[in-house]
C-alpha cells in the first residue's frame, strides 16, 4: 500500500517548472512505487486523480567522497499529468 511517504520531493528545475505550467508534476519518489500507488495517493491527499502517469527509474550514481567509494541511493521519477483546469495547491518552490 503506497503512502504519502513514499513521495521523497516535488522536483523544481528549469524543465520541470516549464511542464508545471503545462499541467505535469515531476515527483521523486521510493523505488517500491508504483503508478497505482502514486494514483491513491494523489487522489487521498491531493484530491486529483491524475489522467496519465510515467515513470522512470533512477539508479544512484557511484561517488568518492574523502577516497572512499559510496553510492548516491536509487530512485523512481514520476511525470504526473492533472487533468485540464485541476492544480495542486502550496506547488512554489
Amino acid at each position: 500500500m503506497a503512502d504519502i511517504t513514499d513521495i521523497k520531493a516535488i522536483l523544481y528545475t528549469e524543465k520541470t517548472i516549464e511542464l508545471q505550467e503545462n499541467g505535469v508534476i515531476v515527483v521523486q519518489t521510493s523505488p517500491r512505487m508504483t503508478k497505482n500507488g502514486l494514483k491513491e495517493v494523489f487522489k487521498e491527499y491531493f484530491g486529483v486523480t491524475p489522467s496519465k502517469v510515467n515513470s522512470l527509474r533512477q539508479n544512484g550514481k557511484v561517488k568518492r567522497f574523502k577516497g572512499k567509494i559510496g553510492k548516491r541511493p536509487d530512485f523512481k521519477k514520476f511525470y504526473v499529468t492533472l487533468p485540464e483546469g485541476a492544480a495542486i495547491a502550496n506547488l512554489s518552490a
